[in-house]
């Protein structure tokens, strides 16, 4: 597993979506940031809830410059059915993340146990959640990742630093 740093280029990401344009990293050009969710997949009422908070304030990151993709190594399938359970309709959702470029990302990667507590399979194997914040030039501002489901960073908190880091002209940290 790799490790990426503050102010560093960052690992191409290139993925289908649901509704099958290609989204490609490199060709986003957002005010501010592009805000990268990868999120376990259509097994997971953890990231059903997590990306609604998203969708529902999905408008607030826009006002803010920032462009937004979830995204997943679930099939073309599973992610169309989360996205229309799940009511994503703000959001660009990916999938087919390949667990080499999860990896390179410096994702966790876990194997299926079986059913979850919402009764959907988990796939064989599977990346971990992570945030990510990149500027336009496609260096790293801010990551955040982590071996489990559970405490990830909520988004409204999310949105209060970047009026924070705005307002500051805040630098990436963590370089060193």
């Amino acid at each position: 597993m790799s490790r990426l740093m503050p102010r560093q280029p960052v690992p191409a990401l290139h993925v289908p979506t649901v509704g099958g344009d290609d989204w490609a990293l490199a060709a986003q050009r957002p005010e501010r940031f592009t805000l990268i969710v990868f999120y376990r997949g259509l097994h997971c009422p953890i990231c059903r809830t997590y990306l609604g908070e998203l969708d529902k304030l999905a408008g607030e990151f826009a006002s803010r410059g920032v462009s937004i993709l979830a995204v997943s190594s679930d099939s073309a399938e599973r992610a169309a059915t989360a996205r229309e359970q799940w009511g994503l309709g703000n959001l660009t959702v990916g999938h087919s993340l390949g667990l080499d470029v999860a990896r390179a990302w410096g994702l966790y990667v876990s194997s299926s146990r079986g059913k979850t507590s919402i009764g959907i399979e988990e796939p064989a194997q599977f990346s971990e959640p992570g945030i990510f914040l990149v500027r336009p030039d496609g260096t790293l501002y801010w990551g955040n990742v982590s071996t489990m489901p559970f405490a990830r960073p909520h988004f409204r908190e999310i949105l209060g630093a970047l009026d924070f880091v705005v307002k500051n002209d805040y630098p990436a940290r963590g370089e060193a």
